[in-house]
């Protein structure tokens, strides 16, 4: 973490915003020497950072030497956040003077009206100088005490590191692998092998290939080695290939020892050959390869470098071997799997299953015991291997140590011990985990750790996590595109390293959210122990928060929090940086609290909803948490108002008051606000409007819901002030547009917000008397949003369709939904969007038939091409008019179609003929349709035999 960490403030400290500073304090204690001198010292040690990140894993001085080295950077950078702070809130009132707004920002004056002239002493001067020369004194402070530091560095001879280099090698011994292994101590992964040797024996020559390249991918200690080698040692592979080849190839990446290793496999009995060249060495490999069978196993590959791969010339080498022949790739990083291009025969391997798992760790703990004397040991055992989580590695690691383990005493120590105090465990198993993290870039590794503030099993939301990695400064890179990117890049590159696992994936196949495998979850606790705590609150009317004596928490998760106060006292938590209350009920948060966090930058009291107890209110010295960049009030249900303090948040990026449903107003003034990037308000159903101060954010980025403000109030946000915008991303719901909106949609301008991705649009409640909507159209005309977008959702329109003549445009769009779009006669041209998946059709109820004009075509137009020719999915529901279904047959039409359901459609007569013919189909449902239901009756239905090759029907009067 050191490392990320350092790499920040370096470029903090030549930052521009810090040289304006330094011009405001550069003549107090000379604060300018001060911070290059720290600057200078910084990159100094920066140099050899990655060693000692190394070294401080096994050595405990070299991590007290890093600790102090985090503390004085983590110290300087508060400083220098204090001031970024008041050039933000200086622009802030330069700003608000050029409003006319100076009244909310005046400095405080003092007039003596005993003098002749009123002298005016103005007080906000004077605190200027002092807070600026205290800065300088804490700078001069804390140049010493690096001094200091870097001085140290020499003892511990630290060197500089290159990555992937002799380093990794040294410190962490990399397992060579072979092709041997013992099958009696394979528990488990049939499925897989089946899969594999399928691959491997048959795969290989289907659609024309010559070869085919077949990647294992998975975390390390999974089992992918295991996987290769029963595939490789298996009769029929034996038999299938004329030659193979094992190559353990880890990191770094050697062409020339890959080169070798491959000869010294296919070459002749007797030949003693030798070359140190590879155009040699590949030229007698091809010789010895040509049209014979091939299978070659790269084991352990780390690098992604195209290059590196291209200059061994394996597909050269394949093409003139004969047809079936095959590369085995074993990998922890599905980038190596893109690199190569073989996503599509990929084998991802998961967790062993709990019995596997129980018997794998049953076969190194029972080895040669005594059944009678196992049994009395089975039921601890069995607790035991609940904390490897499927991991083989894990299973293996505590059988092997168990076995020494002669009591039952014993074995409950080892059942009860945090898995990382267990020093079999740190050695072998956080090992592999270990040659993983290393291979992270600096940043991303700070990413990782942070995850450690959550406990085991935490659901995490893919975009609040990238959040909260933005509101620790993690994602601060120079010259570099936008922060989320990044994020959505870090957290990519994570998952691709299997630190991640069991997406969740919305219906267009987003990832929203993932887990981290409990072994990977105690690897990062152990490796931020200190820093990183969760704990239970100690009970009682003064709660407090213990923590063992050296900690030096920076980030803090308290669980289970009872009714009352937030802990008044926060002992050795004075420089933390991130709370998180999680399955606790507070209901005041006292001023000490707050007073006794001054350094935080993350606040997540999201959890606070447990029995019933709720936070009431936010109390004003909110304000006074001038670092914090992420606070998060969501599902408070009690909350009714925030404090105007909130708005001197000047640092704050995220906002999170989602299920606040009594919240019924946000400050005035969050104008002031000029950090905030996202603004979440989903839920809020006593917020009648967004103040008008929110118009200014033009850097704005996230805003999930709008609320149209019912008639005029100077106060509120209009519609039209999301025109300067244009950073808007990811999903916005405007809710409840009504007649007069028209124009304001037009300003707001949603055809030059090519960041969005979904967008749902919500009128009015339908109960409104029709001649009240006769704006309706004009707005739906105005919408016309940018082509990127995804999903498109319009809701309770009194339109027609024939207002969405811009749908076409959306040559993006991948799901569109048009609910209760009552006095709409005819469906839109839809046939020709070209990226459609999704299709919902709902309460269109004056519709009577569905026809070409659905297809975007004329009756009598020659069409040439696919229409919907990406269509997975399509539902139509509540069309209680709706009588007639029919296409041209001799178009070719929704090819890919895999669900359609029709619901609560009483009068339709019957089913296109085109859905007889598409084989994509594998879901049908029909439910509340009654002359359906008895066209399409199971064995009895005239059109029964047309359906009854779908595998997954349901015919139904009604939901059951």
């Amino acid at each position: 973490m050191a490392e990320a960490l350092i790499s920040a403030l370096v470029e903090k400290l030549a930052s521009a915003v810090y040289e304006y500073t330094n011009e405001e304090v550069k003549l107090v204690l000379n604060a300018d020497k001060d911070v290059k001198s720290f600057s200078s010292k910084l990159k100094a040690i920066q140099a050899v950072l990655e060693d000692a990140e190394k070294k401080h894993v096994t050595e405990a001085s070299v991590g007290d030497w890093l600790q102090k080295l985090k503390d004085v950077s983590y110290e300087m950078d508060d400083v220098l956040d204090e001031w970024n702070t008041e050039i933000l809130r200086k622009q802030v009132e330069e700003k608000q003077e050029e409003e006319g707004e100076n009244a909310l920002v005046t400095e405080k004056m003092v007039c003596f009206p005993m003098l002749s002239d009123c002298f005016c002493f103005c007080f906000g001067q004077v605190n200027k100088v002092i807070h600026h020369h205290n800065i300088a004194r804490r700078i001069k402070e804390l140049n010493e005490k690096l001094t200091l530091i870097a001085d140290e560095k020499a003892m511990f001879g630290f060197h500089q590191s290159t990555i992937g280099g002799q380093d990794d090698q040294q410190l962490i011994q990399r397992q060579k692998t072979s092709s041997l292994v013992d099958i009696f101590k394979i528990c488990g992964r049939d499925e897989e092998k089946e899969m594999l040797l399928s691959k491997l024996l048959r795969e290989s020559n289907q659609e024309g290939e010559r070869f085919l390249v077949i990647p294992i991918v998975g975390m390390g200690g999974m089992g992918k080695t295991t996987l290769a080698q029963l595939a490789y040692n298996d009769e029929k592979v034996i038999a299938y290939f004329d030659k193979k080849v094992w190559v353990c190839v880890s990191d770094p990446f050697d062409e020339i020892k890959i080169a070798k290793a491959i000869f010294e496999s296919v070459r002749d009995k007797g030949e003693n050959q030798s070359s140190n060249e590879l155009e040699t060495l590949l030229i007698w490999i091809r010789t010895r390869v040509e049209n014979k069978k091939l299978l070659i196993v790269l084991d352990d590959v780390w690098t992604e470098d195209k290059t590196k791969w291209e200059n061994l010339k394996l597909e050269v080498i394949m093409k003139s071997c004969a047809q079936g022949s095959t590369i085995l790739v074993t990998t922890r990083k599905e980038g190596v799997a893109k690199m190569m291009r073989t996503t599509s025969s990929m084998i991802h391997l998961d967790k062993l299953s709990d019995g596997d798992c129980l018997a794998l760790f049953n076969s190194f703990a029972f080895l040669d015991r005594e059944e009678d004397e196992a049994n009395g040991f089975g039921v601890i055992g069995v607790e035991i291997v609940k904390k490897c989580k499927g991991l083989p590695l894990a299973a293996k690691t505590l059988g092997s140590l168990v076995w020494y383990k002669k009591t039952r005493e014993e074995w409950r120590d080892v059942l009860n011990s945090k898995i990382w105090e267990l020093e079999e465990v740190e050695e072998q198993v956080f090992q592999p985990l270990l040659l993983s993290y290393f291979d992270l870039a600096p940043v991303v590794k700070m990413c990782l750790l942070y995850c450690a503030i959550f406990p085991k099993d935490y659901d995490f939301k893919k975009d609040n996590l990238i959040d909260l990695w933005m509101s620790q400064n993690y994602l601060n890179l120079k010259g570099k595109k936008e922060k989320r990117r990044i994020g959505q890049n870090y957290f990519e590159s994570l998952s691709m390293r299997s630190f991640f696992q069991d997406f969740d994936k919305d219906e267009l196949g987003n990832i929203r959210g993932c887990k981290m495998h409990d072994i990977v979850h105690d690897f990062v606790q152990f490796l931020t122990q200190k820093e990183c705590t969760i704990i239970e609150a100690v009970k009682g009317a003064n709660q407090r928060v213990e923590l063992p004596g050296d900690y030096k928490v920076r980030h803090l998760t308290l669980i289970n929090v009872r009714e009352g106060q937030l802990p008044t006292s926060f002992d050795k938590c004075k420089n933390m940086r991130t709370l998180t209350l999680l399955d606790s009920s507070i209901t005041t948060i006292s001023p000490g609290s707050i007073m006794q966090m001054k350094c935080l930058r993350t606040l997540n009291l999201s959890g606070n909803m447990r029995f019933g107890g709720m936070l009431n209110e936010v109390p004003k010295e909110i304000g006074e948490l001038i670092h914090l960049r992420y606070m998060d009030l969501s599902h408070n249900y009690n909350l009714k108002e925030l404090p105007d303090a909130v708005c001197d948040l000047y640092n704050l990026q995220t906002l999170v008051v989602s299920w606040c449903v009594n919240l019924e107003k946000l400050p005035k003034a969050m104008g002031k606000l000029i950090n905030l990037k996202h603004l979440y308000v989903w839920a809020c159903e006593e917020l009648r409007y967004l103040p008008k101060g929110i118009g200014s954010l033009k850097s704005l980025q996230v805003l999930d819901r709008f609320y149209v403000c019912e008639g005029d109030d100077d106060e509120a946000l209009k519609l039209g002030d999301l025109g300067i915008m244009d950073q808007l991303q990811g999903s916005l719901e405007i809710r409840w547009l009504g007649k007069d909106d028209g124009s304001e949609i037009e300003k707001a301008q949603l055809g030059n917000k090519e960041h969005l991705s979904y967008l749902r649009v919500i009128f009015a409640f339908p109960n409104v008397a029709a001649e009240q909507r006769k704006g309706d159209e004009e707005i739906v005309k105005a919408l016309q949003p940018h082509q990127n977008l995804e999903s498109l959702h319009i809701l309770w329109c009194h339109g027609t369709t024939e207002s969405l003549y811009w749908i076409n445009s959306l040559r993006n769009l991948r799901k569109l939904n048009l609910d209760g779009w009552r006095f709409c006669e005819f469906l839109p041209p839809l046939g020709k969007l070209p990226s459609l998946e999704i299709l919902e059709i709902l309460e269109m109820k004056k519709v009577k038939k569905v026809g070409v004009e659905f297809l975007g075509i004329e009756e009598e137009e020659q069409v040439s091409g696919i229409l919907f020719p990406k269509l997975k999915r399509l539902d139509f529901g509540s069309m209680k008019n709706w009588e007639e279904w029919t296409f041209l047959s001799e178009i070719t039409i929704m090819p890919r179609l895999s669900e359609l359901r029709i619901r609560w459609c009483r009068k339709l007569k019957a089913l296109p003929e085109f859905l007889y013919k598409i084989t994509e189909l594998r879901t049908l449902e029909i439910i509340g349709c009654p002359i359906l239901e008895g066209e399409y009756e199971k064995g009895l239905g005239k059109e029964w035999h047309n359906i009854s090759h779908i595998p997954n029907l349901t015919i139904q009067s009604g939901w059951n």
